[in-house]
């Protein structure tokens, strides 16, 4: 029910403020596991792509906001769960899977943390294993318009057109190892690239 709230307050919150749009959420399946991939450049692009799914999602969010007053229990209340970015952190990992096998939605950001310019990092292989272990659908999504919102080094939020693309699911179809790990997560940055290029059309 806390839940309900809250995200009833972040859509009319997103819809007033940044007069959000979403395309292509008929590309989130209706059932089973499933994991978002998306661009990160603001702390507002969680929260806004949460609301803009058509399917409730669980968040890998920084250990330490977790203590943070009143903003640690709404973190428990949306389902993240903390990841400590400086350490191969099996337990988040572990933790992931779970909700996967759960039949869960997953929100990932492949670069880990925030773009400083909105320019798509060089990403860690963890989507790959995800979805070579769990055999999962991985779709990849763009947001744009949250670092003129509130982006990296903001202090306040401030209106701004924000657009959500949701692509089609791409599935892991090759050996379990490394560099194929390596290869599919690139190949999901590519097409949030192509994503970002499209908006731009």
């Amino acid at each position: 029910m806390i839940y309900v709230i809250l995200r009833f307050l972040a859509l009319v919150f997103a819809k007033i403020l940044f007069r959000l749009e979403a395309s292509g959420r008929n590309n989130i399946p209706g059932t089973g596991g499933f994991i978002l991939a998306s661009n990160h450049v603001s702390f507002l692009d969680p929260v806004l792509i949460g609301v803009a799914s058509s399917r409730r999602l669980s968040y890998m969010t920084r250990h330490d906001l977790f203590s943070v007053p009143v903003f640690g229990w709404i973190l428990r209340v949306v389902q993240a769960f903390p990841l400590r970015r400086d350490s191969n952190d099996i337990s988040s990992v572990k933790e992931a899977i779970r909700r996967l096998r759960r039949a869960g939605g997953l929100l990932i950001f492949p670069e880990g943390r925030r773009s400083l310019d909105g320019t798509i990092q060089k990403s860690k292989s963890g989507i790959g294993f995800l979805a070579a272990r769990l055999r999962v659908p991985v779709i990849p999504v763009f947001i744009s318009g949250t670092q003129r919102a509130l982006g990296r080094n903001a202090r306040f939020i401030r209106p701004a057109k924000v657009r959500i693309y949701f692509a089609e699911p791409i599935y892991y179809d090759s050996p379990a190892s490394k560099d194929n790990y390596e290869n599919f997560t690139e190949r999901i940055i590519q097409e949030i690239n192509l994503l970002s290029k499209k908006k731009e059309d």
